[in-house]
């Protein structure tokens, strides 16, 4: 059974930074997207961020983070990351990763909380 298992959450200071890493354990192939999602409080999950393995690595965000985070993925050890800059408290929230295979599987983690301090 496939598990990802988050990492790299805390609380920081707003201009700081934050590196978050998801590995999945057990056997996983041909992953089409590795995303990060977030979910702050009282609001819905959103898409933070998109690697596509499935088209060559390219990679989408939010406006809303654009130019301060950075995902990156690796897909020989089935590990994705989130590089996070310029931390605003606007980014507070509980952070998922998901690995995704079109018609194949939906892998989600635990999600791992990211704190801003202003």
């Amino acid at each position: 059974q496939v598990q990802l298992v988050e990492s790299g959450g805390g609380l920081v200071q707003a201009g700081g930074s934050l590196r978050l890493s998801c590995a999945a354990s057990g056997s996983i192939f041909n992953i089409h997207d590795m995303n990060w999602y977030r979910q702050a409080p009282g609001k819905q999950r959103e898409l933070v961020a998109s690697i596509s393995i499935e088209f060559g690595g390219s990679t989408s965000y939010a406006d809303s983070v654009k130019g301060r985070f950075t995902i990156s993925g690796d897909n020989d050890k089935n590990t994705v990351y989130l590089q996070m800059n310029n931390l605003k408290p606007e980014d507070t929230a509980v952070y998922y990763c998901n690995f995704f295979k079109r018609f194949a599987y939906d892998y989600w983690g635990q999600g791992t909380q990211v704190t801003v301090a202003s």
